[in-house]
């Protein structure tokens, strides 16, 4: 029957196969996890707006909800700067940031986002995470990097940074540089140093976690924040209590639209940051059930005073680079932060804000996939321009933005092929081989006959460059054009009436039009739009073969031995 606790464990987190190995890995992935996620998320709380203390639930009873519903094993569901800097951009005009209104509404925020996010997988919405391609997700992470290590930089520096927008950051940290704070500058560098210099002599240590206690100590020993470097300050203690956001229906009203852009940020960005540990580690992704898991992630984070999760790039990366291989990673990150709330908030008050700018840097630094995009351009200039672009979009206007933009330009990508698709003229070369040759006036598969191929289905936007086509290879002496209907699965309305024109035209010149290697799938389309009966049964065939042979026999030729192709 199997053992009662893991049977137990696995209807916790939602089936997924464990052992006892497996999980102490990962477990202790989880505390590595912990140690690196905690001053990042107090980093976001503050971009939101919001009590430090309130970036550390989000890694709390969130976490938990999205690995008991979610499906993806990497996902990091937490505090995140995209969606931060939204609540904080739609809720500040409403409240003044930290106080307990400005709480109550970042709350509800989190509570309608859930509601979206519940609809959108009752409607089965995670396929648009289909439209994104590895080419997509290259450039998504890497322009993901780049924002994020451009809006660290002002607390590398010791420089105060006031905007959410990566140009202006930069120009503001441009304009900042003459008054750098050295001390912060030289922490930031020695951090950056040892955690680099760790990672390479001895990968297995976790050397995130050394720099921040280092870091603790030795402000806490040389008073950091005296010698002008900035700390976090304060942080409360204790677990998160359940609240619930009691606002009126004219506060709900006027956050709607905030809570929308939320999701549609939490759907792209989730989507692209799952799938590229989905590819990268050959797992099945499933977009819905993570869609239930993130929904209950942000109802989880409303009724216990936090703002809205996302699925975070960076705490990923670092979940991966942990060596966390499921669920109880991000279970092992819940308890450590729990423990961390009752017992140690007071020490991070001493944490300098430069150290955790570097932290999230070395993040950063590792979402660039430079190699990625390089060898993108080497094999495929057109699809490096799109990674180019959406790495460009998400650093200059935004990660909303660029993943919109590169699931538009995706489509229209495979719209373009669809629209112009290869075509060719079937012929026969050495030893009974079929070759294609270039759809050209005069290309003929042998005297009287011409064999067309076309690449694609067959709809109203390539209908004409079909009939065109087919038009000029009808040349004087041509008795036959068989279409080789192989690669198209669907024929539309619109493109029907184009083939019973073409048709009748061809038929007035002495011309039969057939249509051979037609599949299964294709024939219910020629009944419905009649075309069956236009070109005849007779004109139909399910091989090459059998189009050739009913040729031969109306020129009263022998059919030759069948060509390969």
């Amino acid at each position: 029957m199997g053992n009662p606790q893991i049977i137990k464990l696995k209807l916790f987190l939602g089936m997924r196969p464990f052992s006892k190995a497996r999980n102490l890995r990962d477990a202790l992935a989880g505390i590595e996890l912990a140690a690196m996620s905690i001053p990042q998320a107090l980093g976001y709380a503050a971009i939101a707006g919001m009590p430090a203390v309130t970036g550390l639930y989000t890694l709390c009873l969130p976490l938990v909800a999205f690995a008991t519903f979610g499906a993806s094993r990497y996902l990091v569901v937490a505090a995140d700067s995209a969606t931060a800097a939204i609540l904080a951009g739609g809720i500040s005009p409403l409240a003044a940031a930290g106080t307990a209104r400005y709480i109550a509404l970042a709350g509800m925020t989190a509570l309608l986002t859930a509601g979206f996010l519940l609809l959108a997988r009752i409607l089965k919405l995670g396929f648009l995470a289909d439209f994104l391609s590895r080419t997509v997700l290259v450039g998504f992470l890497t322009g993901v990097g780049f924002q994020v290590g451009i809006a660290v930089l002002g607390a590398m520096l010791g420089l105060p940074v006031h905007t959410h927008r990566t140009v202006l950051q930069l120009a503001e940290i441009a304009r900042g540089l003459p008054q750098v704070n050295w001390p912060s500058l030289g922490l930031s560098a020695l951090v950056l140093a040892v955690v680099l210099t760790l990672d390479r002599v001895a990968p297995r240590i976790p050397a995130p976690l050394i720099a921040v206690a280092g870091a603790i100590a030795a402000s806490a020993a040389w008073n950091f924040a005296g010698r002008g470097i900035a700390v976090i300050g304060p942080v409360t203690g204790g677990l998160p209590h359940l609240v619930w956001p009691g606002l009126g229906w004219r506060d709900i009203e006027s956050l709607i639209p905030i809570a929308g852009s939320c999701v549609v940020m939490i759907v792209a960005q989730s989507a692209a940051t799952a799938r590229v540990y989905a590819l990268r580690h050959q797992q099945h992704e499933d977009e819905n059930a993570d869609l239930a898991g993130l929904a209950a992630a942000n109802a989880a984070a409303a009724l216990t005073g936090a703002f809205v999760v996302n699925g975070s790039p960076t705490q990923t990366a670092m979940a991966e680079r942990s060596g966390g291989q499921s669920q109880v990673t991000h279970v092992a990150v819940a308890v450590v932060v729990s423990l961390v709330l009752v017992f140690l908030t007071g020490l991070f008050q001493y944490l300098p804000r430069c150290v955790l700018g570097a932290i999230v840097f070395l993040v950063a630094i590792r979402l660039c996939d430079i190699r990625g995009l390089r060898a993108i351009r080497q094999e495929s200039p057109a699809e490096y321009f799109l990674a180019a672009a959406t790495a460009l979009v998400v650093v200059l206007v935004g990660v909303e933005q660029g993943i919109l933009l590169a699931m538009v330009m995706s489509l229209l990508r495979i719209v373009r092929h669809s629209y112009r698709p290869h075509t060719a003229v079937l012929v026969k070369g050495a030893e009974g081989l079929w070759q294609l040759t270039p759809a050209v006036p005069g290309a003929l598969t042998e005297p009287g006959l011409v064999i067309y191929r076309f690449g694609a289905a067959l709809f109203y936007a390539n209908a004409g460059m079909f009939s065109d086509q087919i038009r000029r290879l009808v040349v004087p002496g041509v008795q036959w054009v068989v279409v080789d209907a192989g690669p198209i699965s669907h024929v539309d309305y619109t493109a029907a009436r184009v083939v019973r024109d073409l048709r009748k035209d061809l038929a007035a010149k002495g011309v039969t039009l057939v249509f051979a290697h037609v599949q299964s799938d294709l024939r219910p389309d020629l009944d419905r739009h009649h075309l069956t009966e236009a070109l005849g049964a007779n004109r139909i065939f399910d091989t090459l073969r059998a189009a050739l042979a009913a040729y031969k026999n109306e020129a009263g030729q022998a059919l030759p031995p069948a060509p390969l192709i």
